[in-house]
């Protein structure tokens, strides 16, 4: 399918382009692990994917509304932000966009011809993806919300 990509080729780490990477807030200086894994209610697991559906939304063509929703999330969540990328699709004015995150990630495709907007939230350590959520209600006034939790990596003792 894709031809032109060698996946076994090395990857040439002078092409990187961070030039300082971010160190995780709180993290436990006692813990030998450091895997940020979380425990919670009797789980372990490596962190929370959230699935979030936005209906009747508005706005889902706006590049600015978009990047901004991002950067309030990040930092209502309290995650390390570290890329944001967004693509404007024609002729529809849709919106692909990714925040990568030390934490892990947030992303978005927008149907604004439906008013749909389909979000992903991944976050592991102290991170509180939950918290996007009303941050996304409040940038693109939904009617309708449907959010689904995954605990990505839970460990099955």
């Amino acid at each position: 399918m894709y031809k032109d990509f060698d996946y076994n080729q090395e990857i040439d780490p002078t092409g990187a382009t961070e030039t300082h990477w971010p160190s995780f807030k709180n993290v436990n200086e006692n813990d030998e692990r450091n895997d940020h894994f979380i425990q919670r209610d009797g789980k372990q697991f490596a962190g929370t994917h959230l699935i979030i559906d936005l209906w009747g939304a508005s706005k889902l063509d706006d590049l600015q509304v978009m990047e901004q929703a991002f950067r309030e999330a990040v930092i209502e969540c309290g995650a390390t932000l570290l890329h944001i990328h967004m693509h404007h699709f024609t002729p529809n004015g849709g919106i692909s966009g990714v925040a990568v995150l030390a934490e892990s990630h947030i992303s978005v495709h927008t149907w604004p011809e439906r008013d749909y907007a389909a979000f992903d939230v991944f976050m592991c350590g102290d991170a509180e993806p939950h918290k996007a959520t009303e941050i996304l209600r409040k940038a693109f006034l939904p009617s309708e919300v449907s959010v689904k939790e995954i605990l990505r990596g839970e460990v099955h003792n």
